[in-house]
This record gives structure tokens, sequence and C-alpha cells, in this order.
């Protein structure tokens, strides 16, 4: 009970609206196209509401252990095994059970009647892997003076982050490749690596992917202009021009948030929802939230993140402790990453990635993690307050 005097309420208040909100517009997303299907219309809202009751149980567990538990080495070593070992079965599952896969790619694990994303769980591992690893690692990386110790010092998690990305692509996930890969960049940036070593790090792996890519285009062209991430690149581009090929998605985006206007056209009275976007409940949730409640109901889920996010942020920058303050850079650039691609896909500002809005869109994978970093950072919080009083 003492601890929970120390929760941080900035996060945890907008936490639950978003989950109340998420529960709401899923429903109101999905009800028409279950109906048409034959399907129960509450079925999605059920999922999704205990979803999030899982989520606010999952948090608050995470906010009562003890914060050493997060630093513990042997946690650490075997979850990230088992999500590697989860990455690399997706490829496998693919080829002998070819109904798993959804426009060209398989990310989910069937359980029962749910389905696990390894994606969502190698992002929170990732945090907490590369957090321990570059705490760890401070003492000698500040000392060092050269880019030779200091690349033989990061190497080992470079490796591991390059086999996880390597993964991604293979089935393929870019939107995930991307995710991961900002949060590395982020981590090291925060470490306390010298910054010029950063910049002559990612300028190298940047020119590196650009080349590799390059290459393929020039070797094989076929390989990427048949894929569907490059169509969805074409779309992004002229989308009216392919509105009944790969431009659907995008162009009924459009459609969706100019009825929608500033005050919406009202809740489960949205036209795009019926047939017209794919996946509404998902993806394209906001434009569903834009074209229903309009500009106003967009700016209040945007905002409630903003404030979660940046609250992060200021946890870190408050953090007395280099773990806890990477660990919740890491989170925060997590959900801020995740919110700029589904944003800025459903704007046509960058290609469709596939990529959720954090709290809101349907998913389990995707809200239990998120809710369970949530509760790591709180439990970071909660822990670094106390030791301030002593």
């Amino acid at each position: 009970m003492k601890k929970l005097k120390k929760i941080d309420l900035w996060i945890v208040i907008p936490y639950i609206i978003l989950l109340g909100i998420g529960i709401v517009m899923v429903y109101s997303a999905s009800f028409y196209n279950s109906l048409i299907s034959g399907g129960s219309t509450t079925q999605y809202l059920v999922k999704q509401a205990i979803f999030a009751v899982l989520g606010l149980f999952l948090c608050y567990f995470n906010f009562i252990l003890k914060a050493k538990i997060f630093k513990n080495r042997h946690i650490i070593k075997y979850a990230l095994l088992f999500t590697i070992l989860s990455l690399a079965a997706l490829p496998i599952l693919g080829k002998l059970f070819p109904s798993l896969r959804v426009n060209g790619a398989v990310a989910w694990i069937p359980i029962g009647p749910f389905n696990y994303q390894p994606l969502e769980l190698a992002k929170l591992v990732l945090i907490l892997y590369l957090s321990f690893v570059l705490t760890s690692k401070q003492e000698r990386l500040l000392s060092y003076q050269n880019w030779k110790e200091i690349g033989f010092e990061v190497l080992p998690p470079i490796l591991v982050v390059a086999l996880i990305v390597m993964l991604l692509l293979i089935q393929p996930d870019f939107g995930g490749a991307i995710v991961i890969s900002l949060i590395t960049w982020v981590l090291l940036g925060a470490s306390t690596i010298p910054g010029k070593y950063i910049v002559r790090l990612s300028v190298g792996l940047g020119a590196f992917l650009g080349l590799s890519i390059y290459g393929i285009f020039k070797i094989a062209p076929s390989i990427i202009t048949s894929h569907y991430q490059y169509q969805r690149i074409l779309a992004m581009q002229h989308p009216f021009k392919l509105e009944q090929h790969a431009g659907a998605q995008l162009v009924n985006s459009f459609y969706a948030i100019s009825n929608g206007g500033v005050f919406g056209v009202g809740l489960g009275n949205g036209i795009q929802k019926r047939g017209y976007l794919p996946e509404p409940h998902t993806d394209f949730i906001l434009a569903v939230i834009s074209e229903e409640l309009g500009l106003v109901g967009v700016f209040i889920v945007l905002a409630l993140l903003a404030l979660i996010i940046l609250r992060i942020i200021l946890i870190g920058i408050r953090a007395k402790k280099n773990y806890n303050a990477l660990v919740c850079y890491g989170v925060a650039t997590m959900m801020l990453t995740q919110v700029i691609l589904n944003v800025g896909g459903l704007l046509g500002m960058i290609p469709l990635t596939g990529v959720t809005l954090p709290f809101i869109s349907y998913g389990g994978s995707s809200m239990l993690i998120l809710s369970i970093a949530l509760g790591i950072v709180l439990n970071l919080d909660a822990t670094n307050k106390f030791e301030r009083t002593r």
C-alpha cells in the first residue's frame, strides 16, 4: 500500500482512459463487419475488454514487484532466448501452415482462441536487455578513448539486435524492424557512449542498409517491386491513381478523415468502416475515430498518448540510476514510434506499416506488453521516489 502512494497518476489516469476509449472504439469499428460475416457483433468488444482487464492486472503486478527483478541477468537472458526462438519459428510456421500468412507475412503464433505476436515481446525484452548491458558496461565505455575499444564492447548487443531485425525482415515486418532499430539507436545514444561514436555507428549502419537495398534492387528488382510493401510505397505516392488496388486503404482513410470534420458524424455512424476500410478496428482505428468523433476525438486520444510518453521521458530524466533512465527512454521510444508510424501511415505521410495505435487498436499482444512496460516504468519511478526520501 505504501508503494501505491508513490504511483504516478499522470500515467495511470490517461492509461485507464485510453483503455476505455479503445474498448468503445473497437466495438464501434468492428460490429458492422462482424454482423456481415455472420459472427457475434460483440466478439471483438469482449476480447478487447478481456485484454484491457488483463493489461490492468499485469500493469499492477509488475508495479508491485521488487524493481531488482527487472535487472536479473538470468530472467533477461531466457526471455531474450525465448523471443528469438519465437521469431525464428514464424517463417517455419508460414511454410507448414500457409493459411497463417496475412499480406504475405506471418506475424502471429496461434495459441487457442488467441494469437501471440513475438514482435511485441521482442520490443520490451530488447529494452530491458540493452538497458542492462549498456549499464553494466558504462564504466568501461566511459574510460575508453578509441573506436575499436568501444566497438568491441557494443558489438555483442548490436549483433543481437541485427539478428532480431533480420528475423523481422524475413517475415517480412518492416514496421517492426523500424521500431526495434529506433529503440536501439535511442538507447545507444542515451548511454555513456560518446556522441561522436554514435554518429559514426549510425552513418555506417545507415549506409550499409541503403547499399544492401540498392544492391538487391539492381541484382533482382522483382524481389522488391513485386512485394506488397513496395506497393504500399507506390500507394503513398499516388493513392488516387491506385485507388482500385494498393491505394484503396489510404484513399478510404482520407475519406473517413474528411467526413468527420471537427466534431465527427457521431459514435457508431461512420461509413468507411462498413466494408471500405480494411481492418478498421486495428491499423485504421484512428481513421474511424476521426470520422465518428472528429478532430476533437483524435486530439483527445493523441493528447493522452503524448501525456504518457512525455511523463515517461520526465521520469527517465529524473532517475538517479542509468538503468532506470534507459528503460524509460526505451519504453517512450517504443510508444512514440508506434504512434508516428500509425498516424503517419493513415495520413499518407509514410508507407503503411501495419503498426497498431497503443491502447486503442484491437490486439492482445500489443495491449499486454504495453501494459507490462507501463507497470515497469511506474515501479522504477516509485522505487526511485522511496530512495530519494531515505
